[in-house]
C-alpha cells in the first residue's frame, strides 16, 4: 500500500510526457504549413469569426466538441442495454453529422496557433479523424446488421476520440492554446493614477509601448485623445504595439485579430475576448491612466 502513491506519481509523469511529446515532433510542421494555408485559403468570409467564436466570447471549438462525443458515448452504453439498438444507430449517425461542423471549427483555430500547438493540434486531429472513419465503418456494418462489428467498431472509434480529447484538453489548458491571456490586466492594472509621459512623446496614429506599474500597456494617440489598451493580445500574447491601426482598431502583428480602440471589442479574430482598456485622463499635458471604474 505505501508503494500506491509513487506507483501513481510514476503512471501520472508518463501520461504527462505522452501529452507533452507532440509539440517536439517538428517532422509535423512539413504537412501542417501547407494545409494551414489551406484552411487560411477558404472562402469563409465573415463566417471564419462565428467560427473561431468572437460572437460567443470565448473559441466555439470546445463547445461543439459535446455534439459528437456526447452522441457517441451515449451510443456505446445503450449498445449494451435492451432494447437500445435503434437509438444507438441514430446516436452514431447523429455523432457523424454534427462531427464536420465542429472540426471545421478546430481547423479555423488550429491555423492561427504557433508551430508547438499547431503540431499537438495535428495530432489531435488526426485521432479525431481516425474516430469518425472508425464510426463510418460502424454505422455502414449495423446498416448491413452485422451488430456485433458495429458494436466493436464504435468502441474503436470512441477510444481514439477519447485519445483525441485528451490531446485537445492538453492543447487548450496546458499549452493555454484558448484561454484569455489579458485575463490578469485587472489584477495587475494600477488602481490609482499613474502617469505615462507627456502627450507629446506619443506620436499621432503610431501604436507606443509604455508601462503602467507591472503592466505593460500600448498608447495610441488620435489627435488630443488618447487610448491606452494592454499591450499583450488577449489571444496568443501578441505584442500590439508593433501591430498596426486599421480604421478605428488596433492590429495583431502576430495573428491579425483587431480590437476597437474605444472599448476593446473584438472587429475580428481569432482572438474571442476582448483586450482591455484603462480609463485615461490629461493633467498638464501629461497623460494618466487607471483601472476603469477604481474611482
Amino acid at each position: 500500500m505505501e508503494d500506491t502513491p509513487l506507483h501513481t506519481h510514476r503512471w501520472s509523469r508518463r501520461l504527462r510526457r505522452a501529452l507533452d511529446a507532440p509539440e517536439h515532433w517538428d517532422v509535423l510542421d512539413a504537412p501542417a504549413r501547407p494545409l494551414a494555408a489551406a484552411v487560411e485559403a477558404l472562402p469563409l468570409g465573415p463566417y471564419r469569426d462565428a467560427l473561431h467564436g468572437v460572437w460567443l466570447g470565448h473559441p466555439l471549438h470546445p463547445a461543439m466538441v459535446q455534439l459528437p462525443i456526447g452522441c457517441w458515448t451515449s451510443a456505446a452504453l445503450l449498445d449494451f442495454l435492451p432494447g437500445g439498438r435503434r437509438s444507438a444507430d441514430a446516436l452514431v449517425a447523429a455523432g457523424l453529422l454534427t462531427a464536420g461542423p465542429t472540426a471545421l471549427t478546430g481547423w479555423v483555430d488550429w491555423a492561427r496557433l504557433d508551430p508547438p500547438r499547431r503540431r499537438t493540434g495535428l495530432v489531435h486531429a488526426l485521432c479525431n479523424t481516425t474516430g469518425v472513419l472508425l464510426y463510418g465503418g460502424s454505422l455502414l456494418a449495423r446498416c448491413r446488421r452485422h451488430r456485433t462489428h458495429g458494436r466493436l467498431l464504435g468502441l474503436a472509434g470512441l477510444t481514439a476520440v477519447s485519445v483525441g480529447c485528451a490531446l485537445g484538453g492538453h492543447l487548450a489548458y496546458r499549452q493555454a492554446a484558448g484561454p484569455d491571456r489579458a485575463a490578469a490586466v485587472p489584477r495587475l492594472a494600477p488602481a490609482d493614477w499613474v502617469g505615462l509621459g507627456a502627450v507629446e512623446d506619443f506620436p499621432a496614429g503610431k501604436p507606443v509601448r509604455a508601462t503602467a506599474g507591472e503592466l505593460a500597456v500600448v498608447v495610441v494617440r488620435e489627435g488630443t485623445r488618447c487610448h491606452v489598451l494592454a499591450e499583450r493580445c488577449a489571444h496568443l500574447s501578441g505584442p500590439l504595439s508593433e501591430g498596426s491601426l486599421v480604421e478605428g482598431c488596433l492590429r495583431c502583428p502576430w495573428h491579425g485579430s483587431e480590437f476597437r480602440l474605444r472599448d476593446g471589442e473584438v472587429v475580428h479574430g481569432p482572438a474571442t475576448a476582448p483586450q482591455p482598456v484603462l480609463e485615461t485622463r490629461v493633467l498638464s499635458g501629461h497623460l494618466e491612466v487607471r483601472l476603469p471604474g477604481a474611482g
